[in-house]
């Protein structure tokens, strides 16, 4: 989870103890730069120093940073990405809007990045 904080009232925090707080069988790693650890949780500094290979970053922050991002995530071979941002509008350069790749290390193939406020898995009964 790429932008895990302790702060109260960020949506970092808010993300990262839902995913703690639900298990779904897999392991969170929280990624924060200037922390150690998040939420009693070691942290790490980026992807690339994670642990194991993950399947599915979460990343909650600023739009002007999700490039980047998006580039470790693909070095490290992540297979899919979840993202929590905004302000894609007035970060995105108008020669790249709309393109699958946007300067962001994604492929031709490529999900849809349709517009997302969340993930929901509704418990089955």
């Amino acid at each position: 989870m790429i932008g895990a904080t302790e702060e109260e009232g960020r949506v970092g925090r808010t993300v990262l103890w839902n995913l703690i707080s639900n298990p779904f069988g897999g392991t969170v790693y929280p990624i924060n730069k200037r922390h150690k650890q998040v939420l009693g949780i070691k942290a790490y500094p980026s992807v690339a120093s994670l642990p194991e290979p993950v399947d599915l970053a979460v990343i909650v922050t600023p739009a002007p940073t999700v490039p980047g991002i998006i580039g470790e995530c693909v070095a490290a071979g992540v297979k899919g990405a979840i993202i929590i941002s905004a302000g894609f509008k007035e970060a995105v350069t108008p020669a790249c809007a709309g393109t699958p790749d946007c300067g962001a290390g994604a492929r031709q193939d490529a999900p849809d990045r349709s517009n997302c406020l969340g993930v929901m898995r509704p418990e089955r009964t």
